[in-house]
């Protein structure tokens, strides 16, 4: 068993990606620059976008939070989003999910400039991402593929099972893996709540990308010997051993199905840690215009 270690390869990324902004800074080029709208004070979405405004820093690009309170409503957030869209020095736009009731995440996320959409989430981009052309991917999916590159993971011919088919992750991943490309040319199922004999489907994948957001939820019994596991998931665990009273679980019990896998990703130091370079990666080709040009 090998670890896809997520904290190794994103500091490796963020080196990478530093270089470059430090390369167009000194040929006096624009510096890449990224927007992130935080609607309220939820305690996870605070942490999400401080880790991705300091990742920005860390690489040294630009970065602005916009705030507002729960009760704005959805025609000040759009208006919010179109100022963005307009404005020349502001290359990627993320808002931050989820968002109150009373407001539609759809329409806000189409409401967003493809060109700015470095989230990966309007449906152009989902669109150009099924046809092939060039993108801006979901960044969870991105950096699973940079992780499955770097430490070259075969995937051609094999089976890859995806659990959860959420738009944000299980249904992008899904259509990615079997591309022909690599990574990709799988063999794709992708499964859900209603799906049927769910632990016979999860058994016979060579690559099970768990994405379901329930903790532990696969256990030993659903894997093959020598699977690549690809973890997602994270939540917050109750645990009076800890000090802060609760553990980080992701959606694989990792103790038990640890030792039957070839590769596995931890929770955390996993997954979430390449989502955040696949932004920061997505924010300097925006910078460059090399998805929608200038």
């Amino acid at each position: 068993m090998q670890l896809l270690d997520g904290k190794v390869l994103s500091a490796e990324i963020k080196q990478e990606i530093a270089a470059e902004v430090a390369q167009i800074r000194e040929q006096g080029g624009k510096i890449p620059h990224l927007v992130a709208i935080l609607v309220g004070n939820a305690g996870r979405s605070e942490t999400y976008v401080a880790s991705k405004m300091k990742s920005c820093e860390e690489v040294g690009m630009h970065s602005t939070l916009i705030r507002f309170d729960d009760d704005v409503t959805e025609t000040q957030l759009l208006d919010a989003v179109q100022d963005v869209n307009t404005n020349p020095d502001m290359d990627g736009l993320i808002v931050q999910l989820p968002l109150p009731k009373h407001i539609n995440p759809d329409r806000v996320m189409e409401t967003i400039d493809p060109a700015k959409d470095v989230d990966g989430f309007h449906p152009i981009n989902i669109g150009r991402m099924a046809k092939g052309l060039p993108a801006y991917v979901s960044a969870t999916p991105q950096g699973v593929l940079e992780m499955l590159k770097r430490y070259g993971i075969e995937t051609a011919g094999k089976h890859c099972v995806v659990v959860g088919r959420s738009q944000i992750v299980g249904l992008p991943m899904s259509i990615l893996m079997q591309r022909n490309t690599y990574p990709g040319n799988c063999t794709v199922t992708l499964t859900h709540s209603r799906t049927q004999n769910l632990a016979d489907i999860c058994r016979s994948a060579d690559i099970l990308v768990a994405a379901l957001g329930k903790p532990e939820f696969v256990t030993a019994d659903m894997v093959k010997e020598g699977a690549v596991v690809i973890d997602v998931g994270l939540e917050k665990v109750p645990d009076v051993s800890k000090k802060s009273g609760f553990a980080l679980k992701g959606d694989v019990k990792f103790d038990e199905v640890a030792p039957r896998t070839s590769y596995i990703t931890p929770v955390p130091g996993g997954v979430g840690l390449m989502t955040i370079c696949s932004l920061m990666q997505n924010t300097l080709k925006a910078a460059r215009g090399e998805v929608y040009g200038k």
